[in-house]
């Protein structure tokens, strides 16, 4: 009998560090300091996490926000190189817009949406931040988005399948 062996091949992750902070934390004794990573984490078909990092150096901050972001990575489903419709979300204190738009426009759009955008994949959106103009927020603004995108696909794929009839 012969067995088949499938392969998973992974795709390398693109990874990007959005901003790295120094925090100063004022104690008996002086000044204590730390730093804090933000870094996204993408496959660009599709999968991608965000991860945050806190350390008393910058290279083992970034190293644990690299392995928290890849623990979170999400799916999320797309219309080729673009979003599948239009999401307005609200995280935080950033209320983030963001909607597909036609083949070679591009990412319009700030930094923080625009580097979610491309570890997921996509190529061509248009993307409005409100309010906050803080990392942290606009990308869990942008993941939060992105993941309700994913809820509602799937709730209208579930619906298309109870209205076909039965034959």
């Amino acid at each position: 009998m012969k067995e088949e062996v499938e392969l998973t091949q992974e795709l390398p992750l693109s990874e990007k560090v959005l901003s790295i902070r120094r925090v100063t934390k004022v104690v008996k004794g002086g000044k204590k300091m730390h730093f804090s990573a933000l870094v996204i984490v993408g496959d660009g078909v599709g999968r991608c996490g965000i991860g945050m990092g806190k350390a008393n150096e910058v290279p083992k901050a970034i190293k644990k926000a690299i392995l928290r972001a890849q623990k979170q990575m999400t799916e999320i489903p797309l219309a080729g190189p673009t979003l599948l419709y239009d999401v307005t979300v609200k995280k935080g204190a950033s209320v983030i817009m963001l909607k597909p738009a036609s083949p070679g426009t591009g990412i319009i759009g700030g930094k923080s949406v625009k580097a979610v955008l491309e570890a997921l994949g996509v190529r061509d959106a248009i993307t409005k931040s409100m309010k906050s103009n803080n990392p942290i927020n606009v990308v869990r603004a942008t993941i939060e988005g992105l993941k309700m995108m994913k809820t509602i696909h799937e709730r209208n794929t579930i619906r298309k399948k109870i209205e076909e009839p039965v034959v």
